[in-house]
């Protein structure tokens, strides 16, 4: 990378930190430019602006979680191995998450009532998710693995009240536990829409 991209790619990576731990509305040009120790007129030449500099937090916050989740749960078999995979992973990245934040968490409370392009962002981005969510169950579905009953809406409406509360319990309430019971109901989930074989 040249000097210019490596210099932004370190003023993300701080940037993303403190947004997980201290929410978007946290982040602001001045903490960030005392945090990596830049002039605000440094960080300003990167990201015109405090919202755009939150616009690319969540950008770049959505290509890791892509990365770290979905990019390698697809060299498993299409079906069911690779929805497990898919769950297993963002358990995971909850479990990380739990004692730093997760953007997507703290970005919808912060957000949800709030018009924007920030909001706008946030909805985007959830909205990806469930779409790829949506599409590996309906995979699952259509190789057998779940009975042809399954309303994948509604299954992956639960799978994603399962990691809130992963994340809320194990942030919020210190629940050791929290991420193992989740997996746990993830498997009864999948176990009532198993194809009976």
């Amino acid at each position: 990378m040249r000097k210019g991209e490596q210099t932004r790619a370190v003023i993300l990576d701080a940037a993303l930190d403190i947004a997980s731990r201290e929410g978007l509305e946290g982040l602001t040009i001045g903490v960030l430019a005392d945090r990596i120790q830049m002039s605000k007129s440094g960080v300003f030449a990167h990201f015109g602006s405090r919202e755009d500099l939150q616009l690319q937090v969540l950008k770049e916050y959505e290509r890791r979680f892509v990365d770290f989740v979905l990019l390698p749960s697809l060299s498993e078999k299409r079906g069911l191995p690779r929805l497990e995979a898919i769950f297993t992973r963002w358990l995971e990245k909850v479990g990380m998450e739990i004692h730093s934040g997760c953007i997507y968490v703290s970005g919808a409370s912060e957000y949800d009532d709030r018009p924007g392009l920030i909001r706008d962002e946030l909805v985007r981005m959830l909205g990806a998710w469930e779409k790829e969510m949506l599409r590996a169950t309906r995979q699952a579905v259509e190789a057998g693995d779940l009975g042809g009953e399954t309303d994948a809406e509604r299954l992956v409406f639960e799978m994603f009240g399962l990691t809130l509360v992963a994340h809320q319990s194990g942030r919020l309430m210190h629940r050791p536990d929290a991420v193992s019971l989740a997996k746990k109901g993830f498997d009864r989930l999948v176990g009532r829409n198993k194809t009976v074989q």
